[in-house]
């Protein structure tokens, strides 16, 4: 399995602000005893980027589980959220502007938690591991086609460093045993697969949005509404938008797709190592505007050696609205699909596994109990937080399962998907290696990248 992982000048708050080009100079110069703070006093210091939100306070609750777990920084350009995480850790340090975390205080933490909106992921991420520091990054890993590779590099210019993806549906043993059938090959070689998400009905609020652009409003006084942009260019801000709309928007979000992506398409990437897609054509009624649109279907298309695939192509449909296969298609007896899954079509029989980890598999057709099936191997329960800390000590059985080098072309497939609704009904062919559809310069001018705010602008690894 794969693993993850200048100037001497001081660097001034004024700067600081001035231009953050200068503070990731001062990052790359950090002190050799700086970059060796790891584990003060026997424990991992971690900098939490993002502690309000949905996801947010649960990965610190269960990261203050390990007793070896410090929180040492905490950061939020929402005050309310802030001022109420510093109570529980009054020993912290506490700043609204994340890079301020970077700039003064980086011997205090020897890690990161990154719990931002999707758009600021990478940067977080890359200040992360410029710094030496160890991270672990909120699905998606990223907003953008190009942040794929600039993580990608990074990784390979910290070997050394732990980083874990926000997949804590990989912990139980569930879809640990549906990666194994599938990685031994236990159902023969690989057809095809479909993979989906249910959504909610259009116009109401949800943790997904399709009720239509809203008209601009003041953001609220606690909070620091350039700060939540971040590398994002400047905008109105508009109702709903920081609480759950920025999940659907374009500008800050990756959609449903994009969303559910690390945690529907992880086991394929798992159980076959999955390179980049070569093609992706999204169908759907309406391109994607500021918010995403709803009822869209991508495939994507990957060129796969002959010992593990049916065919030397492997299709992958990944749709949203709970759009399943046909069941009578697959030859599978007649039923009806959960809201959301992932299903393999082997030559040897069929697998679906959910979410939270039921496995069904069908050989001729017929359902069969997974765990008769000859040939598996042993799958062990794993605390997902727990996991990424106990690597990051060494401890010689630490296992994490979703490092940013797996995250990145998981992110990359959602990305293509989600990202296609802009054209839709038309096939783009995706080289990554050039960050081009050389088919389409349309798509390659405004699909694949963006245009970061001064003083936002990512590190660089060369």
């Amino acid at each position: 399995m794969k693993t993850n992982h200048t100037s001497t000048h001081p660097v001034t708050r004024r700067t600081f602000l001035k231009n953050g080009a200068i503070l990731t100079a001062g990052i790359a110069a950090l002190s050799p005893r700086a970059r060796a703070q790891t584990n003060k006093n026997g424990k991992l210091q971690i900098y939490h980027v993002g502690t309000g939100g949905s996801i947010a306070p649960h990965d610190r609750m269960q990261l203050k589980k390990h007793a070896d777990v410090v929180f040492s920084g905490l950061c939020d350009v929402d005050s309310n959220a802030l001022a109420k995480v510093s109570k529980e850790h009054p020993d912290a340090f506490t700043c609204r502007d994340f890079r301020e975390g970077f700039e003064k205080h980086a011997d205090k933490f020897d890690a990161v938690l990154c719990c931002t909106p999707d758009h600021n992921h990478a940067i977080v991420d890359l200040y992360a591991l410029k710094a030496n520091k160890h991270v672990y990054g909120q699905k998606p890993l990223v907003q953008q086609l190009s942040e794929v590779v600039a993580i990608e590099d990074a990784i390979k210019a910290r070997p050394t460093l732990i980083t874990q993806t926000g997949n804590q549906r990989m912990g139980p043993v569930g879809r640990q045993h549906a990666v194994d059938i599938l990685r031994r090959g236990l159902l023969g070689k690989a057809i095809e697969a479909h993979v989906w998400v249910g959504g909610p009905p259009e116009g109401k609020q949800g943790y997904f949005w399709y009720g239509g652009l809203q008209e601009p409003t003041p953001a609220p006084a606690n909070i620091d509404w350039t700060l939540w942009l971040g590398c994002a260019l400047d905008a109105p801000h508009r109702p709903g938008l920081i609480s759950l709309q920025w999940r659907s928007s374009w500008d800050y979000g990756t959609g449903q797709l994009g969303d559910w992506c690390t945690h529907l398409l992880d086991v394929l990437y798992f159980a076959y190592d999955l390179p980049s897609p070569v093609a992706v054509q999204c169908h759907t009624h309406e391109p994607s505007g500021f918010y995403y649109t709803r009822f869209m279907k991508s495939t994507l298309t990957y060129a796969v050696p002959a010992e593990r695939f049916a065919n030397g192509r492997f299709a992958v449909t990944y749709a949203d609205q709970s759009q399943a296969p046909s069941r009578a298609s697959l030859g599978l007896p007649a039923g009806k699909w959960p809201g959301t899954g992932t299903l393999v079509v082997c030559e040897g029989g069929v697998l679906f596994v959910q979410p939270e980890g039921g496995v069904e598999v069908w050989i001729g057709g017929k359902p069969v109990d997974f765990k008769t099936i000859a040939g598996q191997g042993t799958v062990t329960a794993r605390n997902h937080w727990h996991a990424w800390v106990d690597k990051i000590l060494g401890k010689p059985d630490a296992f994490v399962q979703t490092p940013f080098s797996y995250a990145a072309g998981i992110a990359e497939a959602g990305l293509l998907c989600a990202k296609a609704s802009r054209f839709p009904n038309q096939e783009l062919r995706w080289d990554k290696a050039t960050l081009t559809f050389p088919n389409h310069a349309e798509a390659t001018k405004t699909i694949v990248r963006r245009e970061y705010r001064k003083g936002y602008e990512l590190p660089t690894f060369t």
